[in-house]
């Protein structure tokens, strides 16, 4: 008996979801971070207004200044969905194992003199409470921002400041021996160490602002992009000239997780500017205001991490700092 076997080609009746088709062409298939992202914001059936804003409803474009044609102009050049935000973080997740692994067998940390490693302690440890701030910084744009494209992606980055705040956390720990110490003493030192105190309050400041899209601003654009490379450039390059390449090994994420991210910032800026010349005003006025208040709050901390560096250090990171937002469209005017 012979058996013949064929095969058919069973050609798809669409391509992609009907939503999706709309903006891309019935024809053409969509990605992944597409299908995940665009068109998904709740715009009917909210029922109530909120009873503690009542002049907007759960979800409203007028809850920031900022005005946009189409909300999902915005794009992440990352392309990031959860299936790959997942992938990416768990990959970097056990590089980052390896290293805590390394740095504890080899001592490299736990070796260390007590004064550096109070020095150490003193300067990295405070900063898990600035990476709280930012996760919930995240969270009030996750929650009241408006479209997709935005959203998902500051979901994606307040949970990546948890888990930077954790490997903060780790490196007390690691400095500490696993006493715990170092992060008691690190939350009285946010709390009451003048040096800190300029910092705190311009962090407490970016917690009370309405506007979703000047948070953004204020934390993804100015906060972190002048706090980290002072922290994870400057400070991180003068401990490893000191102490060796322990804690530089540990703050692996952190410094390739900020290069990362700001490709994604700078996208939302750009387009947000290039919208109309109305929010390129804005955007450069809330970047103006916020630019001068972490300058002035980083001083204390620069001084007491560089020393006589400190000065030639705010002013590099300030001066790149411009050179980034003035690519984006942005004109900055420094009062």
């Amino acid at each position: 008996m012979q058996i013949d076997i064929k095969t058919s080609a069973v050609e798809q009746v669409r391509q992609t979801f009907s939503h999706v088709a709309r903006r891309l062409g019935a024809d053409k298939p969509a990605s992944r971070y597409q299908e995940a992202t665009f068109d998904l914001q709740p715009e009917v059936n909210f029922h109530y207004r909120p009873l503690w804003q009542p002049e907007f409803e759960l979800y409203d474009k007028g809850r920031t200044a900022i005005v946009m044609n189409d909300w999902y102009a915005f794009k992440d050049p990352r392309q990031y969905y959860y299936g790959a935000y997942t992938i990416a973080r768990s990959r970097q997740q056990e590089a980052m194992e390896k290293n805590f692994e390394f740095v504890a067998r080899r001592h490299l940390l736990s070796a260390l003199s007590d004064e550096a490693k109070a020095h150490i302690a003193s300067l990295m440890v405070p900063l898990r409470h600035v990476e709280w701030a930012a996760n919930t910084n995240n969270c009030f744009v996750t929650g009241y921002g408006w479209g997709t494209a935005i959203t998902q992606a500051t979901m994606f980055h307040c949970m990546d400041r948890l888990g930077i705040a954790q490997y903060l956390s780790r490196i007390g720990l690691a400095l500490d021996g696993n006493q715990g110490t170092s992060l008691v003493e690190g939350k009285a030192r946010w709390l009451d160490d003048p040096m800190w105190q300029g910092l705190r309050r311009v962090v407490e400041d970016t917690m009370v602002v309405r506007d979703w899209f000047e948070t953004f601003v204020a934390q993804n654009v100015v906060m972190d992009g002048l706090l980290y490379p002072l922290v994870y450039r400057h400070i991180d390059e003068r401990i490893t000239r000191s102490h060796g390449p322990g804690l530089g090994m540990l703050n692996e994420f952190a410094s390739s997780w900020f290069d990362e991210t700001s490709r994604w910032v700078d996208a939302t800026i750009k387009t947000a500017s290039a919208e109309s010349h109305a929010n390129a005003a804005l955007l450069g006025q809330w970047i103006a205001k916020w630019r001068a208040a972490v300058i002035e709050a980083l001083k204390p901390f620069a001084i007491a991490a560089l020393d006589d560096d400190a000065h030639h250090a705010l002013e590099a990171i300030a001066q790149a700092f411009d050179a980034r937002i003035a690519k984006q469209g942005v004109e900055v005017r420094h009062g």
